[in-house]
This record gives structure tokens, sequence and C-alpha cells, in this order.
């Protein structure tokens, strides 16, 4: 009997030896804002997001040939909404880190209800208000994209530069809008102008007369909307040129998009500016531009730029820490894309796997610009402007 169970146990342990090791799947959640104001925007960045994760497991996956998956949860745009996504990528789905949130209130709800009690590293591609850069986050929340602080400063100056010395504004009533609007109106009084009517609006309104009269009454003729374009920045955008009050406009990253042209008359719009945070120029980008071509995708789409080196950096870090474990990945984010170290570009995965493996340090430079985590993981960055003409909105560069 004894003979007899050593065999078996042989047997099994030459079955066991046998049988080829199944890849497991590493999981990133993608809090995503795939309804709500900014829906416009969001196909475009899962996307770019999904093509990260689809360059890594072309070239042999992560962590020894594991599979990088996304898990996908719509925060809606709203903090309420983001509580209970996060919280399912965070407690039921079990994800090592997360991709998003888009809006900057959902980014904030994510990190404070489950992301930061669950030691869970965020990397936002599109959250810009500086509120989000005041989290307490133990070093787990970063961003990608140029914050509301350096946006609507660049703003106050171009307009400043082009004569405009008195203007209206009008900010959606949340994080990003107050963020954004504080931000220029700060700037644009320090430069000399003068903001003659500064009103809130909130989303979901039917009429909007009320607020554009207030600022009509102010005796401004410049109007400038931050926004939603699909939302209420939207409406308020046609029931002005309805009003036909005002000579021109101005609108951030919020108002961007193709869909601001593509629902209007683009006589309308003739000269109106938006800002918006600027890709890198040079390898990095062209490297993007080459892979979204590629996959049918569209490098210059909102935040296209920035959604690819956020997923991609996620991916970098847990390679680089080792395991698929929430502990240490803060840390190798600012190991894989600070520098010094040798130069990583997008798609480069199989170089960055080799080069981590024999211990050398190396530095993630994105197509959204420069990728380096300051103190509070921000990143410094320039805006550029573009400027509707003859139907179209037409890149100006960046703003000086």
């Amino acid at each position: 009997m004894l003979k007899k169970s050593l065999s078996l146990a042989v047997a099994a342990a030459t079955l066991l030896a046998a049988a080829p090791v199944l890849a497991d799947d590493v999981k990133i959640g993608f809090l995503a804002d795939i309804t709500g104001p900014i829906a416009g925007f969001a196909p475009g960045m899962v996307d770019a997001a999904n093509l990260a994760i689809t360059n890594v497991n072309d070239q042999g996956g992560i962590l020894g040939g594991d599979t990088l998956v996304s898990v996908l949860a719509d925060s809606a745009c709203d903090g309420g909404a983001a509580g209970p996504a996060a919280d399912r990528l965070v407690n039921a789905e079990n994800v090592v880190a997360i991709f998003g949130g888009f809006c900057s209130g959902a980014t904030i709800a994510g990190a404070n209800g489950s992301a930061i009690p669950g030691n869970v590293v965020m990397i936002s591609p599109a959250s810009t208000a500086p509120a989000v850069a005041e989290l307490d986050d133990n070093d787990l929340v970063f961003r990608d994209v140029v914050p509301d602080s350096i946006q609507g400063v660049k703003a106050a100056e171009l307009l400043l530069a082009q004569g405009t010395k008195e203007v209206g504004l009008t900010y959606v009533n949340n994080d990003y809008g107050s963020g954004l609007a504080g931000a220029f109106a700060d700037a644009f009084v320090a430069g000399g102008g003068k903001v003659l009517s500064n009103v809130a609006h909130e989303d979901g309104k039917a009429d909007y007369r009320p607020e554009i009269g207030q600022i009509e009454a102010s005796g401004a003729t410049t109007l400038v909307i931050y926004g939603y374009e699909n939302a209420g920045g939207g409406a308020i955008l046609n029931q002005a040129i309805e009003a036909g009050s005002f000579t021109q406009f101005m609108g951030g990253d919020g108002m961007a998009g193709e869909a601001l042209l593509s629902s209007r008359n683009a006589a309308d719009l003739e000269g109106m500016i938006l800002t918006q945070a600027a890709a890198a120029a040079g390898p990095s980008f062209d490297a993007l531009d080459a892979l979204t071509k590629a996959a049918g995708q569209d490098v210059n789409g909102t935040y296209v730029t920035n959604s690819y080196d956020a997923v991609f950096l996620l991916a970098l870090a847990i390679e680089k820490s080792g395991a698929a474990d929430r502990n240490g990945i803060s840390a190798a984010l600012r190991d894989v894309a600070n520098a010094p170290g040798e130069v990583i570009l997008p798609g480069e995965w199989a170089k960055a796997k080799e080069l981590i493996a024999a211990g050398t340090d190396i530095n993630y430079e994105g197509a959204s610009g420069t990728v380096e985590f300051d103190a509070v993981g921000d990143v410094a960055g320039a805006i550029n402007y573009f400027v509707v003409e003859g139907g179209a909105v037409v890149n100006k560069g960046l703003v000086e």
C-alpha cells in the first residue's frame, strides 16, 4: 500500500512538472467617465489606454509573462458615481493600480473613498483641478496632465497679450470649473485686466439665459467659459450665440473636442480661442503617432497622449516593483518616470523589461510631454492654444 501511494505521488508530481505554467492576470482599473459631461472624450482615452496594454502583452507580457488586463468602471464625471465605481475596482476586482479618474471630482472621490485606504496608486490623465494636488494621499495620486494652475494663468496671459482687458467669466460649479476659473481670474487681474462678471453655473439646466444676462449686463463683450462642451458650457455657448451679446469666446480643455464644431455652425464660432495641455513634440510623440495610426486611433484626440502614457507608466512601475502587489508601486513609478535613466519611448516595452531585469535605471519620456513627477505627483508642462478659423480648429502652438 505504501509502495502504491509513493507511485501515485511520483506520478502526480510528474504530471505537475509537465503541465504548463498558466499566466496570471495583472489588473489595472480604468476609472473612466464613459457617461456624463465628458463622455465625448472618453472613448479615445480608453482606447489609447488599452493600446498601451496591448503593446505590453504583445511584447511578452508583464512580470515574467503574466497578462496585463484592464477593468472598466464608469465614474460618470461625478463624485457620487465615482465612489462606488472605485470601490468595486479596489475591493472587488482587486486591481493593482488605477488609470483615472478623468474629471477632477471623480478622481478626488475615488481616491478618498477607496484608492488611498486601499493603498492603490492612481494616475489621472485629465484631472486638472488644483484640489487634486491638495489630497492627503500618502503619495498614491499622480497625474500626467498639466494642472489648471498653469492652464488658467496661460489663458489669462494670452488674452492680455492680444489686447483683451475686460472679460465676463462663467464656470461649472465643481472642482474643475472653480479651480480653472480661479487661476484665470487671479492671473488676469494681476496682469491689469478686469473680470467684469464671474458667474458659476450648474450642469443639467435647459435655460442659462439668467447667467448670460448677468454677464451681459456687466458690459463684457468677451465671454470665457470654463465648463463642458456637451453639458452646461456648451448650452451657454449656444444660448450666448443666439443672444448675440458677445464678440469673442474663450474656452478651456473641457470645451475642446470634435463635437464643438460638428454640432454648431462654425461661422458663429469664428475666432473662438481654446486652451489645452500641449503634447510633446519629437521622438516620443512620433512613436505614439505611429502606434495609434497602426491601431486606427488618433493621437491628436483630447487626452489621448496622456492616457497612453499613464497606463504605460503604471505597467513599467509594476514591472519595476517586481510583483503584482500594491506595495512599492508608488516608489517604482517615480523610478521609471523621473530622470536619470536610459530613455524609454512609447511602445518600447521589451527594451524596458530587459533594462529593468538588468538593474539599469530607465526614464520614460511621454508622448504627452516629459513626465517628471514632483513632490505632489504633478508634472510641469506647456499649454497650446487653438483658434476656430474658416470652419476648423487650428493649433496656434504654445502660449509663450
